[in-house]
């Protein structure tokens, strides 16, 4: 009995020896982070800026404690911290240039378009851009076009076949399961209900993405050929050849690469371009320590003057809480602020949005008109400003996109599911109704929509869509039936948007950042951005479980991440969308 007595109270000091250990040892892990995320770095002489092309981009990344603590190393990075860096990279003068490391990128064309842009406009400091890959993805030897010198592994390919859009139909298998999606849209190109409603593209559809996609195809060519010296007809001749499956040394022979080098091999080839002994180490500076380098970029700002950017990423939600996306509750509110802060003397709306809820897009249109009552308003178009997306767009005093934007899709749709021989026939499941009204059970998923009620909701779509026509034509100062021509749910490039008029200019964030300083008259500011992130102290002690599930996902599915999320999350989305396609599946 004595032993057991000493064996049990051995084992419980053990217990809590061991919590008082793993709780010290979190503090210091946790203080670690934080100290760490605070610390500037310090750049050394002869340094070089080390970006790593990989994983998804998105307009701006929030840490999330539960991925630090636990080694997610899923590779996310955020727009306007690529953009950013390589800024300071251009003006630091111990950073001699930019290795790009190439491989297996999740980016829009519009987004991989802008950070190239950047790159460009690295270069006019004269120093130099390496660019090395195992392999090239078609929308990272676009983006890495730009270096001076292109290496690639002697037994390397470079996937360079075209683009294609590839959406995927679930017609058959909502047959199968006993699930009917009941459709209410107006517009030909309103194609979003395409993949519940058929087994493959409508003409009309067809015709608006080979349009669109060629749009997208002419700006990659024109950017490589520029770059590389090779004529577009050659560059469409390696395509059609299927050159992906050519011998890597053909690549240096037709100019698409200059060298071929092992990866050991590049810190050598470095060594050379900076002149130093090959005993020396190479100084190189990671995203993440470029985020933490000074930044000496901005305009020296004299006065309290801020120009605001609000980041609005993700499809847009009904005015409910969301996980992820656009809360246009939480927009409208922040836009209020933005306008009552005297401050702030412009706000530039960031939108990379396919849309969403018809009833949020209209919420956050009516808080941008407020705003510009009140301060300029310019919007930056990412890689989709579409549907929803150009709908809480069309209001500002000025539109900027990237070429290869996509936008338009001025159109909307209702669509909601009905499950009666899911339920009846697959499940013998069967439900009877008492009503007190003649629709009171009108929209439930347990049977399907009579005629009357099709009419009914029909109007709504209608008076929708009409309202949307004419927010657009008040906004871009066009006639409604001006707008009724290149609408109908039709999907344009930010090139071809400018021409019809939706779109003011075409460029990035520093363009949109750029007029609204002159729409607010003003040269000395700062930059703010909106939503501001959670206080890391806080996220840590109540951390987001749906972020951290939502990036193991991310890491597990890749790029089919998308399509699981869309299923996720359809039984909550408003049934009046405007939305463009949730993805195009398009091979970049």
């Amino acid at each position: 009995m004595k032993d057991f007595i000493k064996f049990t109270f051995a084992t419980i000091t053990g217990l809590i020896l061991t919590g008082i250990i793993v709780s010290i040892l979190g503090t210091i892990t946790i203080l670690g982070i934080l100290a760490s995320s605070e610390t500037r770095t310090k750049v050394k002489e002869n340094s070089i800026m080390v970006l790593n092309l990989s994983g998804t981009i998105t307009e701006q990344i929030h840490k999330d404690p539960l991925n630090l603590i636990f080694g997610n190393d899923y590779s996310n990075a955020g727009l306007n911290d690529i953009l950013a860096s390589i800024d300071k990279a251009k003006k630091h003068e111990n950073i001699k240039g930019i290795y790009l490391k190439a491989g297996t990128l999740i980016a829009s064309p519009a987004t991989i378009q802008e950070i190239r842009n950047a790159l460009l406009e690295f270069k006019k400091s004269g120093k130099f851009i390496i660019s090395y890959g195992d392999a090239y993805t078609q929308g990272n030897y676009y983006l890495c076009s730009v270096a001076d010198q292109m290496i690639l592994n002697p037994q390397g390919s470079i996937n360079w076949i075209g683009m294609a859009s590839q959406p995927m139909f679930y017609k058959d298998l909502l047959d199968k399961i006993g699930i009917e999606m009941q459709v209410f849209k107006v517009g030909t190109y309103k194609s979003a209900v395409e993949p519940y409603i058929s087994n493959s593209i409508s003409e009309a559809n067809r015709e608006q993405i080979s349009i669109f996609l060629n749009s997208i195809w002419n700006q990659i060519l024109d950017g490589v050929s520029q770059s590389r010296a090779i004529s577009k007809d050659s560059l469409n001749a390696y395509a059609n050849q299927l050159i992906t499956l050519s011998a890597p040394g053909n690549y240096i022979s037709n100019g698409m690469i200059d060298t071929l080098l092992y990866q050991s091999d590049v810190k050598e080839y470095l060594q050379s371009i900076l002149h130093i002994d090959l005993k020396e180490s190479v100084n190189t500076l990671s995203l993440e320590d470029m985020i933490n380098v000074e930044d000496i970029t901005l305009p020296e700002n004299k006065s309290n003057h801020s120009i605001a950017i609000y980041y609005a990423e993700g499809g847009i939600d009904d005015m409910t809480s969301v996980d992820e996306g656009i809360s246009s509750q939480k927009m409208c509110r922040v836009l209020q602020k933005l306008g009552e802060d005297d401050d702030i003397k412009a706000v530039v709306l960031r939108v990379n949005s396919p849309g969403g809820s018809a009833f949020g897009s209209e919420q956050i249109w009516h808080q941008v008109m407020a705003l510009k009552e009140k301060k300029p308003v310019v919007v930056s178009m990412g890689g989709y400003a579409a549907s929803g997306g150009y709908y809480i767009s069309c209001a500002a005093n000025k539109i900027i996109a990237e070429p290869t934007t996509l936008t338009g899709s001025i159109g909307i749709f209702g669509m909601i599911p009905n499950m009666q021989n899911l339920l009846t026939k697959k499940l013998g499941i069967h439900i009877d109704a008492v009503k007190t009204n003649k629709f009171s059970d009108m929209g439930t998923v347990f049977r399907p929509f009579n005629p009357e009620e099709r009419m009914h909701m029909q109007a709504e779509i209608n008076r929708g869509y009409d309202l949307f026509i004419t927010r657009c034509a008040n906004g871009r100062n066009m006639s409604k039936e001006a707008i009724e021509k290149i609408a109908e749910g039709r999907v344009w490039t930010g090139e071809m948007a400018k021409e019809l008029g939706l779109v003011d200019e075409l460029g990035g964030l520093d363009k949109a950042i750029e007029i609204a300083a002159q729409e607010a008259q003003i040269t000395d500011y700062r930059i703010s951005s909106y939503p501001e992130p959670e206080n890391f102290l806080m996220n840590l002690l109540y951390p987001q479980k749906e972020d951290y599930i939502n990036s193991q996902m991310q890491e597990t599915f890749g790029e089919f991440y998308p399509y699981i999320q869309f299923i996720r999350n359809v039984q909550k989305q408003d049934p009046i969308q405007t939305r463009i396609p949730f993805e195009l599946n398009l091979n970049l």
